[in-house]
């Protein structure tokens, strides 16, 4: 009996408690539906106001969508709001890959638009419409005035409808092209076949429906060659959907693996997805090749095949997208895509390298601090760590253009002459072999006269803020003679730019020009030759020591994490900005 009343007598502060603690979840409970319902009045308020008694009259729809976009962009660039008239772009860029069309790009240029690309085996190809033809007419439509959206609407429809263009090449006389829509499916993977070594390469480019499915196919493809290595490339791939990630690590792993999970303040939303297949291929050795615009899905595939051991990663530090969006639906055909969650891959960590919920007072975003990264350990025991992407196992440093190379990119001239070339050129080239002629550089170099393509170095503009700060001291009149003399010599240097990095420019050069000939395919086989990473992956798995010591943590080949990002320093850091 005594035991009974000792019983009672512990459970009654607890029952009084967890009373109290209810009592007091009840009143936050109704004091946030209280918060959400007076600033939603509030807002309805504003709207309301302004709607009736603003001197000019309002858009109402763009007036409501710019509120909506301001609240979102307080979250992360992911959480976006998707009006009915822009869902199906929508779903063209994040789910699918199909739309009516003729099968080539446009960009608009002072006013007129011009073809950018051209996909091999559609209708505009098969029309011998080129890159660098100038659209005047869609349908009898004169194109003056319009912007890339519309004309890009007006050449997408059913497949099956005709659609009637006029096209100008050069100073010739404009030309129609009567064509017939088809269904212009982009794939998700660019390009597969065999480099150098025996190796099997696949370039992925999204994770959109059916890219795993494209993945098998090439995987399968490339075994009846007896490759001695898979290359899967994801540079510049910036994800897509989560479980067709999942599905192409299955491809190379065992199943009843876990690959990734995923993590949010609602339970139901959290979810472990693990490979349910016999994998397609689990032996042969496998590179992944990343940069710091693979994102997300590719750094799921590129992490998971890493923490898992299964594969060496090469390249650069991946951009860290570790967050998860789910889309919903709103009234009126509208959509609302969030970030619900965030993931983690089979060591433990995420990859997420922003906090957008701790910004800075004047809302910019935090980067994770070196200290706050945590090591975590591979299959094999290999350290990896979280909190800034994917740290390649070989780090390969990217390259990037000289200033003369990017501003003759930016100015449209490499794209111009390559366009002159194809319409003086007519006969075939073959993209692997293909190479510009110190003539032909010649005669490109002949074309830039007269045109402008000036541009600053860092040294010219490191030279004027001396004088700026030398003339606020007052003391520039005592370096006036060498500023001069130095500045002349930086002229000089800059006239000589196109002999200076004449091997860069030729590069790109030739692969605008290829791309003429043989469409998207050329460009990868004229690239490969010049590709670092590439040539980094194949010597790898030629080396099987090499290739053993990575895998297990041994050796100098130890993958690239924490204990470097002080060596990396800040720029390699500030990268994904």
């Amino acid at each position: 009996m005594n035991d009974g009343w000792k019983i009672n007598k512990l459970r009654k502060p607890a029952i009084i408690v967890g009373g109290l603690a209810l009592s007091i979840g009840l009143w936050s409970f109704q004091d946030d539906l209280f918060q959400i319902s007076k600033n939603l009045d509030v807002f309805a308020s504003v709207y309301k106001e302004v709607n009736i008694n603003y001197v000019d009259d309002i858009n109402s729809a763009k007036l409501i969508k710019t509120g909506v976009d301001a609240m979102l962009d307080g979250l992360d660039p992911y959480t976006e709001f998707v009006p009915e008239s822009e869902v199906e772009n929508y779903k063209l860029h994040y789910i699918s890959t199909q739309y009516g069309g003729i099968g080539a790009g446009i960009f608009l240029r002072n006013g007129k638009v011009y073809i950018s690309d051209v996909f091999d085996g559609f209708p505009a190809q098969k029309a011998d419409i080129r890159q660098g033809d100038q659209l005047l007419k869609i349908n009898d439509i004169s194109l003056d005035g319009k912007s890339n959206d519309q004309v890009s609407n007006l050449l997408k429809g059913s497949k099956g409808a005709a659609i009637k263009l006029l096209l100008k090449r050069d100073d010739a006389e404009p030309v129609v092209k009567n064509l017939v829509r088809d269904e212009i499916k982009q794939p998700n993977v660019a390009y597969y076949g065999m480099v150098d070594g025996n190796m099997g390469y696949i370039k992925l480019n999204k994770f959109l429906e059916n890219s795993a499915a494209e993945v098998t196919e090439a995987v399968t493809a490339l075994k009846k060659n007896n490759p001695n290595g898979i290359i899967l490339d994801l540079r510049s791939n910036g994800g897509g959907i989560l479980q067709e990630a999942v599905k192409i690590v299955n491809l190379f792993v065992q199943k009843d693996v876990m690959v990734v999970s995923q993590k949010g303040k609602i339970k139901e939303k959290n979810f472990s997805y693990s490979t349910v297949s016999t994998p397609v291929e689990p032996n042969l050795p496998l590179v992944v090749l990343v940069n710091s615009r693979s994102a997300s899905a590719s750094e799921i595939t590129a992490g998971a095949l890493q923490d898992l051991d299964r594969a060496i990663v090469i390249g650069q530090r991946s951009y860290g997208k570790g967050l998860v969006q789910q889309t919903f639906n709103l009234p009126y055909n509208s959509l609302v895509k969030i970030t619900v969650a965030k993931y983690f891959i089979p060591s433990g960590r995420c990859v997420q390298a922003l906090d957008y919920t701790h910004r800075k007072d004047d809302g910019s975003v935090i980067k994770v601090a070196d200290s706050s990264i945590h090591e975590f350990k591979t299959r094999n025991g290999r350290s990896v760590y979280d909190g800034s992407g994917i740290y390649p196992d070989i780090a390969v440093k990217q390259e990037r253009f000289a200033n003369v190379t990017a501003t003759l990119i930016s100015k449209l001239y490499i794209f111009d002459y390559a366009t002159k070339y194809r319409n003086t050129h007519p006969e075939p080239v073959n993209p692997k072999t293909f190479k510009l002629s110190e003539a032909d550089y010649t005669d490109f170099t002949k074309y830039l006269a007269g045109k402008n393509y000036t541009y600053t170095t860092v040294s010219e503009k490191m030279l004027s803020s001396l004088k700026t700060e030398a003339t606020k001291e007052k003391q520039f009149g005592q370096i006036e003679v060498e500023y001069n003399a130095l500045k002349a010599k930086l002229d000089n240097s800059k006239q000589n730019d196109l002999q200076i990095h004449r091997d860069e420019i030729k590069q790109v050069l030739e692969n605008e020009i290829v791309a003429r000939y043989t469409y998207e395919k050329g460009r990868y086989e004229a690239n490969f030759k010049y590709d670092k990473e590439l040539a980094q992956a194949i010597k790898t798995m030629q080396d099987k020591n090499q290739l053993a010591a990575i895998l297990k943590g041994e050796g100098n080949f130890k993958t690239i994490g924490k204990p470097v990002l002080a060596m990396a320093g800040k720029k390699d850091r500030d990268d994904n900005d």
